[in-house]
């Protein structure tokens, strides 16, 4: 028998080598699948409406208002006294400095657009519970709490040892304190389902809700309805306190509260200078006249008669500061079902 050529002998002991197109088209398949998926994860359309719920919006806005006319100055006798019984307290000249201050820096607060999303629903409860603009009671959240954001907003009391909360209440004044006098508001109205500082238990000064609402009460009671008038100004006048820095406080509340009705809801955007002395011409110089007039007056009449002096132009203590409220009336709405 002939045998076949050594080489070809060899040849048919070793294995054929598998076909690489398999292996290459899988690859091929792999490859541009991880491509689409990185740019549909760059894209939004995967992993988009899952993992990110949409962003939330502020309330709409009741009423713009327009640019306050200056108004004649009067004397003390004709300021008008405002009709709550009150308790007036009277904070000390470091306390209103300390307050001027923090006002002058409270619209330089950056804040970050998902935290104030928390608070949309609950200004827009208590805009529909109690009929204030909620643009006037985000003004004075910034102004006391710069939205929440304030070292110690959610523990202890201010600097004056009386106040707390995103919306500084007066918790030592009275009986009863001015808190006291609100601190059910939150009854009357439905409560989110979830916000950022939501306590145990309730009422508390530092829930969100609870003190919101609260706010928005006391505003109520004041007089204050969703224009932003002369009667916002004079319950933000009241929410302080009746003094010179409680003028410059309503002044700026009100100013930012109509420039954001006039150009959108805006965190942290300041104050327009021309604004607040629009708003100051109209409303607060009266009163800082009317202020500076009772001041002077105990040194040109008998001590006796010193007191009545300031009884035009009081209107009551509203939350921070040195604030008070015992005797405060205050509207009760029908509880929420």
């Amino acid at each position: 028998m002939a045998l076949a050529p050594a080489p070809a002998r060899l040849e048919a002991h070793v294995p054929s080598p598998p076909a690489e197109r398999a292996p290459w088209l899988l690859a091929i398949a792999l490859g541009t699948l991880g491509v689409l998926a990185l740019v549909g994860a760059l894209s939004g359309v995967i992993g988009g409406g899952a993992a990110r719920a949409p962003a939330a919006s502020p309330p709409p806005v009741p009423l713009a208002a327009e640019l306050p006319a200056p108004a004649a100055l009067a004397p003390v006798a004709g300021q008008r006294a405002h009709g709550l019984a009150v308790i007036v307290g009277r904070p000390s000249a470091a306390q209103q400095s300390a307050d001027a201050r923090r006002f002058a820096g409270s619209s330089q607060a950056q804040i970050a657009t998902r935290w104030m999303e928390g608070f949309y629903p609950i200004y827009a409860v208590a805009q529909e519970t109690f009929a204030v603009n909620w643009l006037l009671l985000a003004s004075i959240h910034l102004q006391e709490s710069a939205f929440s954001t304030a070292p110690g907003t959610y523990r202890g009391l201010n600097f004056a040892h009386c106040c707390g909360g995103p919306m500084q209440f007066n918790v030592t004044n009275g009986p009863p304190s001015t808190w006291q006098l609100v601190s059910d508001s939150y009854r009357y109205g439905r409560r989110p389902a979830a916000y950022d500082h939501m306590t145990a238990a309730h009422p508390s000064i530092y829930d969100d809700f609870d003190s919101i609402m609260a706010a928005a009460r006391l505003l109520s009671a004041d007089g204050a309805e969703y224009r932003l008038d002369n009667r916002a100004w004079d319950a933000a006048y009241d929410y302080y306190g009746h003094d010179l820095t409680g003028v410059t406080y309503a002044d700026q509340v009100l100013a930012r509260a109509i420039g954001w009705s006039q150009h959108g809801f805006c965190i942290d955007c300041a104050v327009a200078p021309a604004l607040i002395e629009a708003v100051h011409a109209a409303y607060g110089a009266p009163v800082q006249q009317a202020l500076s007039s009772a001041a002077a007056a105990p040194a040109r009449r008998p001590a006796s008669a010193g007191s009545g002096a300031r009884a035009g132009v009081r209107r009551g203590r509203g939350a921070a500061g040195a604030r008070s409220g015992g005797g405060r009336r205050v509207r009760r709405p029908a509880p929420a079902p």
